[in-house]
């Protein structure tokens, strides 16, 4: 039973509520604050101040929590949930303050100061008591912003944290250095699509990081780029493919135009046994919501082999004419071109050929046969003869180079970090003649999927993996290099392992170890006694186990996109 001890006449009651923490002739405890607002993980002092009458002489100081009356306060330096934790700064005089680190929602109490003197009536605890309230961060944030607008993000907290809060901001994990100030809130001006991310808040000299919130940029298409393949010359009767190109978020809708018409829809316009009506101005458009913009303009052109003329040439007053063939070949063969006239020339002829209508230089011999050995792609165009000395050039003669697939690639969109999800587009191309129409796609050696286009919805960590595409046409196939999906994920699979194990005896030291699966690895972990916060870090070490030590345990595995308990375990 607690002896209030009255070293005057009572106090008037009204007198009493306006006295500065508790006091009574010369017995008093004061708090300063008497409500703290602290950050989960953070360390909190509880600055406190006594007094007593001369004549008494200090024997035990103490903090307890949650007294009850009738029974005799507990010393939480003894009580396993705060003995590693709670540091007592004062002295048997005057100061009374504490320390208490590694502060969860369990310590939200109401805690109060106790001591004890060499008389029976010499016992004091100081009413009302420091009132701890622990609070997290959680990131406010819309989840799309449109490029050009503003933006504000507000780092929240449960109660007004007692210490002046510079708050720090981060996104995708690397802090925003420029923006440490006493302000809760991050003021994005004129948002940019590269202000795109996950973004998380802290307070500085603290290890605390709320869980990130994502911001996505929404922005209307960029011009948009075509492609085509093959690239180089166009052969009537060969298949073309036009590849349209545009950044936007959200993704656009891609129209195709010739002339002005239109003529499809999808980022990929295919054109087969192509013919001069193919001929003419291609563009496409990009659109989302946000707006749409067209490409610049592609032209096809190809001409009927029917439509080339030869034209009458007059030489030593004979009339002849100059043309060659149409040839087609496959990369790596040998092809013989020709410059024939429908009569033999008088003059010794010395041939002069083009490519492209740009003179091949080295060519110019009596011959009129022009032989590439082991041709390329880049032996492929418009093929034309002359004689040396005259101006007249025949028509030209188309010649195609047929290989398999190059430079095959794979693009990944969104570019950037992958997180648990999200949905996310592979996309392969590759330089063929004819186009590649058959795609494949593998990951770690097994087959995936077909298509130009190999889409995940709600990615997860069992996607991780290298990715490759395979490209084939009828001359040969080849893969694209290995692009790896790295998934990033919350803590999961959290377990606890003892060693020694088996048996524990009283006395023993032992070892508890905490392994979990997350991307990036946990970096951040703590220990839980009975539901009671006992420690930190992967490994917690017990020496010289006791039966006191005997509770169930559990350890919490954290990384920046989330965190998980483990089943508990029991040490003996």
């Amino acid at each position: 039973m607690l002896m209030w001890v009255r070293m005057a006449p009572r106090l008037p009651l009204i007198f009493l509520l306006m006295i500065h923490g508790v006091s009574g002739a010369g017995w008093g405890v004061s708090y300063s604050p008497s409500d703290i607002c602290a950050l989960k993980n953070s360390s909190v002092i509880m600055s406190c101040t006594y007094t007593y009458p001369t004549g008494y002489k200090i024997m035990k100081v103490f903090w307890t929590k949650n007294p009850e009356k009738g029974e005799e306060y507990p010393d939480l330096s003894e009580d396993p949930e705060y003995s590693q934790r709670l540091q007592y700064l004062g002295d048997t005089q005057q100061n009374c303050s504490i320390r208490l680190s590694h502060v969860t929602q369990k310590d939200e109490h109401m805690y109060y100061f106790r001591f004890l003197t060499d008389k029976p009536d010499g016992k004091w605890i100081g009413y009302p008591g420091v009132n701890l309230t622990v609070t997290d961060l959680q990131v406010e944030a819309p989840e799309r912003v449109t490029e050009g607008h503003n933006v504000s993000l507000t780092c929240n907290s449960s109660c007004t944290l007692t210490d002046r809060a510079t708050f720090i901001w981060y996104r995708n994990s690397q802090p925003l250095t420029e923006r440490r100030d006493g302000n809760n809130q991050l003021l994005l001006q004129s948002v940019r699509r590269e202000d795109a991310g996950r973004y998380s808040c802290a307070l500085h000299g603290h290890s605390y990081i709320s869980p990130a919130a994502q911001l996505s940029v929404t922005y209307p298409p960029e011009s948009p780029v075509i492609s085509i393949s093959p690239s180089g010359e166009i052969v009537e009767g060969d298949s073309v493919t036009l590849s349209c190109s545009s950044d936007a978020n959200p993704p656009a809708e891609i129209s195709w135009f010739k002339g002005g018409r239109f003529v499809g829809s999808g980022r990929i316009y295919s054109i087969s046994n192509i013919s001069s009506d193919h001929s003419g101005e291609y563009k496409c458009k990009s659109r989302n919501e946000h707006g749409e913009r067209y490409s610049d303009a592609v032209t096809l052109n190809m001409s009927d082999p029917s439509e080339d003329t030869y034209t009458a040439l007059e030489l030593k007053s004979t009339t002849s004419d100059l043309y060659d063939t149409l040839t087609r070949v496959t990369e790596g063969h040998n092809v013989s071109l020709t410059c024939k006239s429908s009569c033999t020339l008088t003059d010794r002829a010395t041939f002069i050929w083009y490519r492209n209508s740009q003179p091949l230089t080295e060519r110019r011999d009596g011959n009129n046969q022009l032989l590439l050995q082991s041709v390329r792609r880049e032996d492929a165009g418009r093929y034309s003869c002359a004689l040396h000395g005259h101006s007249y050039i025949s028509p030209a003669a188309r010649l195609s180079v047929s290989y398999p697939p190059k430079n095959v690639s794979v693009s990944i969109s969104p570019s950037g970090e992958i997180v648990e999800g999200d949905s996310v587009t592979l996309s392969c191309s590759s330089d063929a003649n004819p186009p590649a129409l058959n795609f494949n796609w593998f990951k770690g050696g097994r087959f995936v999927g077909s298509g130009r286009i190999y889409s995940i919805s709600n990615i997860s960590s069992d996607h991780s993996g290298e990715y490759k595409c395979r490209s084939r046409n009828e001359h040969g196939e080849k893969y694209s290099d290995a692009v790896t999906l790295n998934v990033m994920y919350p803590p999961r699979s959290v377990s606890v392992s003892i060693s020694p194990s088996g048996e524990i005896v009283e006395g023993y030291s032992v070892t508890l170890s905490c392994s979990s699966d997350s991307n990036p690895p946990a970096l951040n972990f703590s220990w839980f006694k009975g539901g009671r916060f006992v420690g930190s870090g992967r490994i917690y070490s017990i020496s010289n186990i006791s039966s006191d030590h005997s509770e169930e345990y559990k350890c919490k595995s954290r990384n920046e996109h989330g965190e998980k308990y483990s089943d508990a375990v029991t040490s003996c």
